[in-house]
């Protein structure tokens, strides 16, 4: 049966013209006439049985169907040409793998280690992304997740199979600046220092000094920041003591930008998982995902300080 789909000509003209609320400048983006936009637009009314834009003093404005419409057109022609550059990077047989990634664990952890992925499946392309929240695949057109969370949190993820690769254990870290030459401080001398905040994990310290068993008189005060990556840097550069989790800063720490602030580390809720489609069956997942689950678990046993959960 032949798709009730307009042309794509029609569709491009018709989302730059949107985006700019402009025929002129929609031209000059595609390096079209003006007349040609024109054409293009008004056929795609024709098709759909409805006007896109109206005339104004100043030029064109969209419709509200046609803002509507503008929205769609946009998604989808962004899934196109995110389809059409993943097919042009799968230049070999094994294909390309479209990653979504909490960040920090992305920067820190995962892409260090690509390397070797490569060196073992040259013909593999991941593209990465990040997410930091459950979404679901048939909306995003992502393969996998590598996702940072409770056993709760992936068991409510609708739709998928998750694959724990490895605990997560926080622990203070500072700049050595910061310590003025001191060991490893105990627990209640952390609680005098100034205390990083991660906006992501409010109670972290909370959690942390009552694990400890310190009463701490402000556990929740002090700058917060978004992603670990933000609160390892300020740490690094003496703001204060950052609770990170201890894979995320291996590289500060062996160079000694970051040092142990206290040697007593805390287990946390959250774990590492790969997260995938729950209908990728395990023995029938595409080559590049089963080759990538592969590596990936492998990576993960091998990671120091870090052990996989169920």
């Amino acid at each position: 049966m032949r798709r009730k789909i307009p042309s794509t000509q029609a569709l491009v003209c018709f989302d730059t013209a949107a985006r700019h609320e402009s025929y002129t400048r929609a031209a000059q983006e595609l390096s079209l006439t003006q007349g040609a936009v024109s054409r293009q637009i008004a056929a795609l009314e024709e098709f759909l049985g409805l006007a896109l834009f109206r005339r104004t003093r100043h030029g064109v404005a969209l419709t509200a169907q046609g803002r509507d419409y503008a929205r769609q057109v946009a998604r989808r022609l962004d899934g196109l040409e995110l389809d059409t550059l993943n097919a042009m990077a799968s230049l070999g047989t094994g294909g390309a793998l479209a990653l979504a990634a909490v960040p920090t664990f992305a920067t820190r952890w995962l892409m260090p280690r690509l390397p070797d992925l490569a060196a073992l499946h040259p013909d593999i392309v991941v593209h990465i992304e990040t997410r930091t929240r459950p979404f679901l695949f048939a909306d995003q057109g992502f393969d996998a997740a590598l996702f940072a969370g409770t056993a709760e949190q992936v068991a409510n993820w609708p739709g998928t199979r998750a694959v724990a690769l490895m605990a997560e254990e926080v622990v203070p870290v500072c700049s050595p600046r910061l310590l003025k030459g001191q060991t490893p401080l105990e627990p209640q001398a952390i609680a005098t220092l100034p205390l990083l905040q991660q906006s992501t994990r409010p109670e972290g310290w909370r959690q942390w000094f009552d694990a400890m068993g310190v009463a701490a008189d402000q556990p929740l005060s002090g700058p917060r920041y978004e992603l670990f990556s933000m609160t390892a840097t300020a740490a690094a550069v003496g703001l204060g003591v950052a609770l990170v989790p201890r894979i995320l800063v291996e590289d500060e720490l062996q160079r000694g930008s970051l040092v142990v602030a206290c040697d007593r580390a805390l287990r946390g809720e959250r774990n590492y998982y790969l997260v995938v489609p729950a209908v990728t069956a395990v023995d029938h997942a595409p080559p590049a995902l089963a080759a990538f689950e592969d590596w990936l678990l492998r990576q993960a046993a091998e990671s120091p300080s870090t052990s996989a959960t169920a």
